[in-house]
C-alpha cells in the first residue's frame, strides 16, 4: 500500500503565494501524437492535412482526445496550471472535467490507479492536483481534454522537486494502438478523460494510444486513412459506424480497408460495429441503423476476407454497452460504465491481435 496521505483538491487551486517551479508539460513525455509536424504542439493530425481532410475533421483535431503526459517526480505535491483554446468548457449532456479538464494516473505494482482531476471553470486557470506524499519517484501519466485543446500546460512543484521525463516505454511496447472513429472515441460523454475507452485499454495493456476519434465526422475517410497509414502502430481499430449508414459502409469499407492494408501489411485492423443505440427497443429508425450498418460491415469483411486478406479483426457491436439500457446518456454516447463495457469487449480482440 502506498504511504503517505494523498490529499486530493478537485478544485481550482492558484499557486499564487507558492515558491513552486514550473515544468513545461511539452518538454515531457507526450504520448498520443502521430506526427511531430503539427501547427500547435497539442494538435492530433499534421499541418499539412489542413486543406486535406475536411474542415470539421481538421478543426476537431486541434482538441487534444487521447494525449498524455508521462512524468517521474518525487514531488510531495503536484500543482498544474493550463491555457485552453476554447471558452466552451462543458456540453450539456457532457461535464466540464471530461470536455475541458486534465486526469492524473500513478503507476502502481498493480497497474495504472486514478490520482486526481481537474475541475476547470474558466479558460485559464490553476489547480493542485494532490500534496502529501512521502518522499520516493514515482511515475505519473496526465490525460488532457477530450473536447477541448491546450495552448499551454504547466505543471508545478516544490524546488528541488522537479519533473522528469518518463523512461521511453520498452521495444516491445512502444508502438502505439492506433483508434478512429466517432464522437465516442473522441471520448463523448466520459466524465474525465482517463475514462474514454481508448486511454482505459491503454492502461490496460500498457501501451501508447493515438485517438482520431472525430465527433460526428469519422466516415472512413480516405484522406485518414492516408495519415493513419503513416504511423508505425500496433494495431488499427476503424469504429466509425455510428457516423455512417449503410449505403456509405457499403462504399467506403473495402477500399479504406484495402488501402490500410496495402500500406500496412503486418498490422492487425480491427472492424468495429456500431453499438446498439439503448433505445433502439423503442425507436425503429435506430434499431434500422443498426441493422442496416451492421449488415453492410459484415458484408465487407466477409469480403475482404474471402479475397484473402489477413489479420482482419471483427466485433459485434451488441457487446458494445451491455444490454440493460443503463450504458450511454442519450441513447447513443456512452457514460463512463458504457466506456467500462466497450473496453471490456474490445480487450480479448486486441489481446489476440498483439501477441
Amino acid at each position: 500500500m502506498m504511504k503517505g496521505a494523498l490529499w486530493l483538491a478537485l478544485f481550482s487551486c492558484p499557486a499564487m503565494g507558492q515558491d513552486l517551479t514550473w515544468t513545461d508539460a511539452s518538454g515531457l513525455s507526450v504520448e498520443g501524437k502521430g506526427w511531430a509536424d503539427t501547427l500547435a504542439f497539442y494538435d492530433r493530425l499534421p499541418a499539412r492535412a489542413q486543406g486535406v481532410v475536411r474542415a470539421p475533421v481538421w478543426k476537431l483535431s486541434r482538441h487534444t482526445a487521447g494525449l498524455c503526459v508521462r512524468f517521474v517526480s518525487a514531488t510531495p505535491q503536484l500543482h498544474v496550471r493550463w491555457e485552453l483554446t476554447s471558452s466552451r468548457l462543458a456540453m450539456p449532456h457532457m461535464p466540464a472535467t471530461g470536455v475541458s479538464g486534465v486526469d492524473l494516473y500513478l503507476r502502481t505494482p498493480t497497474g495504472w490507479r486514478w490520482a486526481a482531476a481537474t475541475r476547470p471553470t474558466a479558460q485559464t486557470g490553476s489547480a493542485r492536483l494532490f500534496h502529501g506524499l512521502d518522499a520516493g519517484d514515482r511515475e505519473w501519466m496526465l490525460y488532457l481534454p477530450l473536447y477541448n485543446g491546450l495552448s499551454k500546460l504547466e505543471l508545478g512543484t516544490p524546488k528541488g522537486r522537479p519533473v522528469k521525463r518518463a523512461r521511453p516505454r520498452p521495444a516491445s511496447r512502444n508502438k502505439p494502438m492506433v483508434f478512429y472513429g466517432t464522437s465516442i472515441t473522441q471520448g463523448g460523454c466520459a466524465s474525465r478523460p482517463g475514462m474514454c475507452h481508448a486511454a482505459i485499454l491503454g492502461r490496460r495493456l500498457d501501451r501508447p494510444v493515438i485517438n482520431l476519434g472525430f465527433s460526428g465526422n469519422g466516415r472512413m475517410d480516405p484522406e485518414v486513412g492516408v495519415l493513419m497509414a503513416e504511423i508505425d502502430a500496433s494495431v488499427y481499430v476503424v469504429d466509425c459506424l455510428p457516423n455512417m449508414n449503410g449505403k456509405l459502409v457499403d462504399a467506403r469499407a473495402r477500399p479504406f480497408v484495402r488501402a490500410l492494408r496495402a500500406a500496412r501489411p503486418k498490422v492487425p485492423i480491427v472492424l468495429v460495429e456500431d453499438r446498439s443505440y439503448d433505445d433502439a427497443y423503442l425507436n425503429r429508425g435506430r434499431a434500422d441503423t443498426n441493422r442496416q450498418n451492421r449488415a453492410a460491415l459484415g458484408r465487407a469483411f466477409r469480403s475482404l476476407k474471402k479475397a484473402g486478406l489477413s489479420r482482419l479483426y471483427y466485433v459485434d457491436g451488441g457487446s458494445l454497452l451491455g444490454s440493460d439500457g443503463d450504458a450511454t446518456v442519450d441513447g447513443s454516447h456512452p457514460t463512463d460504465l458504457g466506456f467500462m463495457r466497450q473496453a471490456d469487449a474490445l480487450q480479448p480482440v486486441l489481446e489476440r491481435c498483439l501477441r
